[in-house]
């Protein structure tokens, strides 16, 4: 595996009592709220070798297609890396699960044909980075498949979201973060924007905080970015 060295500490993200309720959780949501179905979605027609940053308990692991030779799975989180591990043994493809952070990832340039982010940049310190990083590790005109929460619609519930954004929500949620813009974010940091669509998690029901959800592709441009260094 293209592995490169880097200053980000092997548990740069340390939350056990959330790792444990999301577990959890997670599991319940993909059985009981049609979240295995977004899953089936995000990663259907990938190819070759694909970096998946923050891989949680490794939900998405039993949905990749056959045509993915490889997937390099990168989890900050002890425990849910652990739980990632099982679930990689019992994948359909080849899975190596990682110590990393989004913001600075221990792989090579140009090493993988996509990249997958499944509700992980709300929870990322620095979003403009991680998504730096993650098209450097992309082929130019690799594809980055997201599905992500997402800024809500309404200007009320938008209010509310930044509200609990600055207080309790990244507290009680593993350093989640419902109000920030994935599309928005994705075209400034120079990807090129596929088709996607706005998701309201469950369909049916109250709304919450982290209800408002985008499924989508964008792809890292083929036209030549500045020449990228790997740390020595």
């Amino acid at each position: 595996m293209p592995l490169r060295r880097s200053s980000v500490p092997r548990d740069a993200v340390h939350h056990p009592v959330f790792a444990r309720f999301y577990a959890r959780i997670s599991v319940t949501a993909d059985t009981k709220g049609g979240i295995a179905a977004y899953r089936e979605e995000l990663l259907s027609g990938l190819s070759g070798r694909v970096i998946e940053i923050g891989a949680g308990n490794g939900l998405n692991f039993a949905h990749y297609p056959a045509a993915v030779s490889e997937v390099v799975a990168i989890e900050p989180e002890r425990t849910l890396r652990r739980l990632a591990a099982t679930a990689a043994l019992h994948a359909d493809v080849p899975v190596d699960v990682v110590p990393g952070a989004a913001e600075a990832l221990p792989v090579k340039s140009e090493a993988f044909d996509g990249a997958v982010v499944s509700l992980v940049l709300c929870t990322v310190r620095d979003v403009p980075r991680a998504l730096s990083e993650i098209k450097r590790v992309l082929r130019p005109g690799g594809e980055l498949r997201f599905f992500e929460h997402g800024l809500a619609p309404g200007r009320a519930m938008a209010g509310t979201q930044r509200a609990l954004d600055r207080t309790v929500w990244p507290w009680l949620f593993g350093g989640c973060h419902t109000a920030r813009d994935p599309i928005a974010a994705l075209e400034a940091a120079g990807f090129d924007i596929g088709e996607y669509r706005r998701l309201r998690i469950p369909e049916k029901g109250p709304q919450l905080p982290s209800s408002f959800a985008v499924l989508g592709v964008a792809r890292r441009p083929f036209v030549a970015d500045a020449p990228t260094r790997d740390v020595p």
